[in-house]
């Protein structure tokens, strides 16, 4: 009988995009670091049309900036409701330059990084907002990921 050892916790990560899902992914993702005494990290992938607008100079700043501080404040909310310690970035979702980044791979490579024990990957319906960069990235971490994940 082989001994079971008991999952080890210490970083959660949540990628997000400006679903409304990717709240409920920040959500899961506190509600576990607390049970774990974890921590969460937050990564803001950004759209394909958001990067190719910043890599060709024609970016409105002052909107990615807003969009940004929103989620961020989102996750600190929910992240101080849990009372659990909170870290961000951003990462680009898509790149003109390497074929192989997309958002699923962007999960995998912070994922990696950080050295998350955990993920949270918002599972969401594919509704052609721009803003909505995970919808196919779930699958992607689904079947890839080394670590446990949760969607939701």
């Amino acid at each position: 009988m082989t001994e079971r050892r008991p999952l080890s916790v210490d970083l959660v990560l949540a990628p997000v995009d400006a679903s409304d899902e990717s709240a409920d992914a920040v959500a899961h993702a506190a509600a576990i670091a607390a049970q774990y005494d974890a921590t969460v990290h937050v990564v803001h992938v950004l759209g394909e049309e958001v990067v190719e607008a910043i890599e060709d100079g024609h970016v409105d700043d002052a909107q990615v900036a807003a969009d940004g501080e929103a989620i961020t404040e989102t996750a600190e909310r929910i992240a101080a409701e849990h009372d659990v310690p909170l870290s961000t970035s951003v990462a680009y979702g898509f790149s003109t330059k390497m074929k192989l980044r997309h958002p699923g791979s962007v999960v995998l490579d912070t994922a990696e990084e950080l050295d998350a024990d955990f993920l949270v990957v918002p599972r969401e319906p594919i509704s052609g907002d721009p803003g909505e960069v995970l919808a196919k990235a779930a699958e992607y971490v689904l079947l890839y990921a080394s670590q446990p994940v949760l969607s939701v």
